[in-house]
């Protein structure tokens, strides 16, 4: 994908995440381009070139082994990182220990046409396969990021989003975010949970 579409679409996302409609306000956006390799020498290079064209963007450049720790010192520095694809592969198992689980995120492979694909971050987990122990809810929560960004239904995916919110309010836990005083359930009724918040006339999700 091409850097500058890049830049773009964050601005857009930002923008619609903000819920501000007829506004120029824009929260200043952040890249870190992780230098090691050449592949990720290139990315430097394309962004910096670009970088004069979007003063609402902040950028910086940091090593790969530094980002990794700086993701655990202080995570909120980071907005968006641009990197190849070996690199991301680390840093988003990384991050997503930062939210508990790596069973808790979704991600999108976006371009510039088509619907793009929809995934959560982990694989297979062939340990666990069939013993209903996997935390459905970065599928799920792939299944609202294609309804939002794929297809153009907002609505449906916040209810889905939601519903995600609402059954880890209401306690439910998979073994790998479960803690004293929730209740540990297996994948299919984490699924059922969610699928009755989704139902729910009056989400309690906060």
């Amino acid at each position: 994908m091409d850097a500058r579409l890049i830049v773009l679409l964050v601005l857009l996302l930002r923008l619609l995440a903000s819920g501000v409609d007829n506004s120029v306000l824009l929260t200043k956006l952040m890249f870190w381009s992780l230098c090691r390799d050449e592949a990720s020498m290139l990315w430097r290079k394309r962004v910096t070139a670009i970088a004069s064209e979007y003063p609402d963007v902040e950028l910086s450049h940091m090593y790969v082994d530094n980002a990794a720790m700086q993701l655990v010192r202080y995570p909120k520095q980071f907005d968006t990182i641009v990197t190849n694809n070996i690199f991301g592969d680390i840093l988003s198992d990384e991050a997503s220990m930062i939210t508990g689980s790596i069973g808790m995120l979704p991600s999108a492979s976006l371009g510039e046409s088509g619907p793009g694909l929809f995934e959560p971050i982990h694989g297979s987990a062939p340990d666990i396969a069939g013993q209903d122990k996997a935390n459905p809810l970065a599928t799920i929560l792939s299944a609202a990021m294609l309804l939002k960004y794929g297809l153009g239904e907002a609505n449906a995916a916040n209810r889905i989003e939601n519903a995600v919110l609402d059954t880890l309010n209401r306690g439910f836990r998979t073994g790998d975010i479960y803690s004293t005083g929730n209740k540990l359930v297996g994948c299919k009724e984490m699924g059922e949970e969610v699928l009755k918040s989704v139902d729910s006339p009056v989400p309690t999700a906060i």
